[in-house]
């Protein structure tokens, strides 16, 4: 059989060990605070990396803590905020999320859901407004090590492209479908997610992949079956 046409289950694992090889592997630790984390991943919708940071530092440098950013006037954290897109929609969702935190929790503090298990935490994660699959599987992996799978737009990318999941499957759906078929450890799930951002960013971007320079490009369905035969407009 060619490697193309594998069943998914086995071209997931094949795909973590080709990027394990192509990556150096990565120790699994915490990149900032939970508090931190939440805010910023919800930032960082449809905005790249410098200007989520940029958004975040100008937001905290002038309301100085989540008290300050939670009564803030609209306008003005919609100005703090001005480098993501979409300023105006995150305001009233980072708001919020900042008050039932506040109203449940007694203070601004997600610690506890350390000590949750995943399904309680995800459930109550993404009650929050603005908090989806991708931004509660983030924070309870890089944070709390907990074994859940993060789909951004590279993870799902890849996954597709390679054959991992169906061309109809939403992104919402992939988190459970990876889920199931990696190895239930976060140190694992962590470097598969990282290494697949990272090969979505270098190698297998959204406009020209380079194909050639892949190492998925054996068991890769859109390498054999689209551009290896020349029938890609991006080719």
């Amino acid at each position: 059989m060619d490697a193309h046409k594998l069943p998914a289950e086995e071209k997931a694992l094949m795909t973590h060990d080709l990027l394990n090889s192509a990556y150096k592997r990565l120790r699994l630790e915490n990149r900032r605070e939970p508090m931190h984390e939440l805010i910023s991943t919800m930032l960082s919708h449809r905005t790249n990396h410098a200007d989520e940071e940029k958004a975040y530092n100008t937001m905290l440098e002038r309301f100085k803590d989540w008290e300050g950013v939670m009564n803030a006037p609209f306008e003005e954290l919609a100005d703090a905020i001005a480098t993501t897109r979409y300023p105006g929609q995150k305001v009233p969702q980072i708001q919020e999320t900042l008050r039932i935190i506040k109203e449940e929790r007694g203070e601004i503090n997600i610690d506890f859901l350390e000590h949750l298990p995943v399904e309680e935490a995800m459930k109550w994660l993404t009650k929050l407004p603005g908090v989806g699959p991708k931004t509660a599987t983030l924070l309870l992996l890089f944070n709390f090590k907990k074994p859940v799978m993060p789909v951004d737009t590279h993870v799902f990318r890849i996954s597709q492209r390679v054959g991992i999941i169906g061309a109809k499957v939403t992104a919402n759906k992939a988190h459970d479908l990876l889920l199931d078929i990696l190895p239930s450890d976060p140190v694992e799930l962590y470097n598969f997610h990282i290494h697949m951002l990272r090969h979505g960013q270098r190698i297998c971007t959204f406009y020209s992949p380079k194909c050639e320079r892949c190492v998925l490009n054996s068991i890769c369905n859109y390498y054999q079956d689209v551009r290896k035969k020349g029938i890609d407009k991006a080719a």
